[in-house]
């Protein structure tokens, strides 16, 4: 891996279209099995158009009967009637049930990619690094679902609708005729006047509908940035019961909580404005529907132009056209919620794509940044290495070093000079600064850090880390764990805890040692991995690490003199006097 500037530097992030969004799955090695569904589910809601078409038909045939008292075809026009609403519920229910199919294949597909694409490369740690997007968890967890199942819905939604549109709009034009409209002395006849009156009422709903709303979508990406806060905030809150405990920093964690619900309801109130306004447009709208058409159609009844029945079938048809052109103006809170989802896996997609660049642009990696090159060499090599921060500020700079298999280096210095950071260059997680680092290709390395990270499930899971669980057998495990004391755990690999709430600091820093015995590395960095432990136990574990991996180097950040017998070579870093230092 090389880390080099780019043009990135000299133009703005590539837009993200919502088709670019969209179109992956589809194309996707799973674009057969998604196209498939996808067919079905349309010609579903082409047959159910069909059998609501037909019961247009029907429903002026019914009236008319009702209407003459018509007894003998009644009973025909029922069971006509429960075949087609038998047919219909059927259609329905299949349907729904391979929409959600569909949707969840398509959310299980991104959720996959994007949670790749975020762990790919330490592009999560970027991510956290640079604070590019906030809750990205949640961008996975649910604005993902959120996004495939809404797309799916909507646009099936609006296919539908386009030929609930088609076929109701040619009923109306052919059902409702002509009507003659007197201008001056003259007459005009409107043909279709009807569909018309649909077009021009749901039109004038759309556009008052958007003016009232529009203020909804941004209202509703922050109500979901704030609501993911103060989720966040919780679950450290959770996660770091004890330590607060101690701290009795419980009425501090009460206000901040609180300081986070406040966003949320000041949010919420401005939320609640605007949907009261667009909820009375809504209703206003819907109510009239009821009474328009048959306003609209009635002079034609009463000159006896159509019959009830016809009436009806008027009625009915200009429901279903005008709910088709309404489709805007009834999913647009939907569709609102969609935008707002939409706009934050676009930045999502941005801050993904950009991750892997950022560095390139920062003032600390204008001139070159650290390279880091994986070459055909059995030793680890720093030339001209300078550390700094991503304001381009100077914190080290690092004498050249040659890192050979079985050697042990010590890195000291005062707190705050690099030396963690040193290692986080090492590891190709920090390039700003200046210099080159060749390390060997294919060389096993593993970076010990002062916590530990512990994973969720068995105690076996959290000791094989990074590895997985069957990857060593128990015997083994058991064997590390008592040469690291830690006999007590020994019996419990399979029980699954919160190990990292049960364990102690001194026995996760153990854990961590006993994770490199099992693992054997060729290169093992140690920052600060002992420095909860006595100065017995710790002499121990450096014994262990020393005769157990004699043919690998062993790199360790520390600051007890005690340590300097277990090394044969010195790296002291200092930081410039008129910098303060980092970590």
């Amino acid at each position: 891996m090389t880390n080099t500037p780019s043009g990135f530097a000299t133009r703005q992030l590539d837009h993200v279209s919502v088709w670019s969004l969209i179109k992956p799955y589809w194309v996707s090695e799973e674009r057969g099995t998604a196209w498939g569904l996808l067919m079905a589910i349309v010609t579903m809601d082409l047959l159910m158009v069909a059998i609501n078409a037909r019961l247009n038909i029907w429903s002026r045939d019914f009236y008319d009967a009702l209407e003459s008292k018509n007894v003998r075809e009644f009973p025909q026009l029922v069971l006509i009637f429960a075949a087609l609403a038998f047919a219909f519920i059927i259609l329905s229910v299949y349907n729904r049930y391979l929409r959600q199919m569909l949707g969840f294949r398509w959310r299980q597909w991104l959720t996959r990619r994007y949670l790749n694409r975020w762990l790919d490369g330490g592009t999560f740690y970027r991510v956290e690094r640079d604070r590019l997007a906030d809750n990205p968890d949640q961008r996975i967890a649910a604005d993902l679902s959120l996004f495939a199942t809404t797309t799916l819905s909507l646009t099936l939604d609006l296919l539908s609708t386009v030929e609930t549109f088609v076929w109701f709009s040619i009923v109306l034009w052919n059902t409702a005729g002509a009507m003659t409209v007197m201008v001056g002395s003259s007459s005009v006849q409107i043909p279709g006047y009807m569909l018309w009156a649909a077009i021009v009422y749901a039109i004038a709903g759309a556009l008052v509908t958007n003016k009232i709303g529009h203020p909804l979508v941004s209202i509703n990406y922050q109500l979901q940035r704030v609501e993911a806060d103060f989720r966040f905030g919780l679950i450290r809150l959770r996660e770091n019961a004890e330590e607060i405990a101690f701290y009795e920093g419980m009425p501090i964690e009460e206000s901040n909580a609180n300081d986070l619900f406040t966003r949320i309801r000041e949010n919420w109130w401005r939320f609640m404005k605007y949907t009261r306004r667009y909820s009375f447009v809504l209703n206003f709208y819907a109510q009239v529907a009821d009474i328009f058409p048959i306003i609209v159609a009635s002079p034609r009844y009463f000159t006896g132009a159509v019959s009830f029945g016809t009436l009806m079938q008027i009625t009915d048809a200009f429901s279903s056209v005008s709910d088709s052109l309404s489709w805007f103006i009834n999913n647009y809170d939907t569709l609102v919620e969609w935008r707002a989802t939409v706009n934050r896996l676009s930045e999502f997609e941005r801050v993904m794509q950009q991750s892997h660049l950022k560095e390139s642009v920062s003032p600390a990696t204008e001139h070159g940044g650290i390279n880091l090159h994986y070459v055909d060499e059995n030793r680890l090599v720093t030339r001209n290495l300078s550390l700094a921060v991503p304001d381009g500020k100077t914190l080290a700079n690092v004498r050249d070093i040659v890192v050979k298999p079985g050697s042990r280096w010590l890195i000291r210095g005062k707190s705050g000079s690099g030396k963690s950071t040193f290692l986080r260059a090492l590891a190709g997680l920090w390039p700003f600064g200046n210099g080159s680092i060749d390390a060997p290709v294919g060389a096993r390395m593993m970076f010990i850090p002062q916590r530990s990270y512990l994973p969720a499930g068995t105690f076996k899971a959290a000791l094989a880390y990074p590895a997985k669980a069957d990857t060593f057998g128990d015997d083994e495990c058991r064997e590390v764990l008592r040469a690291c004391r830690l006999e007590g755990f020994a019996d419990r690999l399979q029980e699954s805890d919160p190990w990292w709430r049960i364990l102690s600091p001194g026995e996760q820093q153990r854990l961590a040692v006993a994770r490199v015995l099992l693992h054997k590395p060729d290169y093992v960095f140690l920052d600060e991995a002992t420095s909860a432990l006595d100065s017995e136990t710790e002499a121990h574990l450096y014994h262990l690490l020393t005769e157990r991996l004699h043919k690998g180097a062993i790199v360790s950040v520390a600051q007890r003199k005690s340590l300097v017998q277990f090394h044969e070579e010195t790296l002291d870093i200092k930081c410039p006097p008129e910098w303060g230092g980092a970590t």
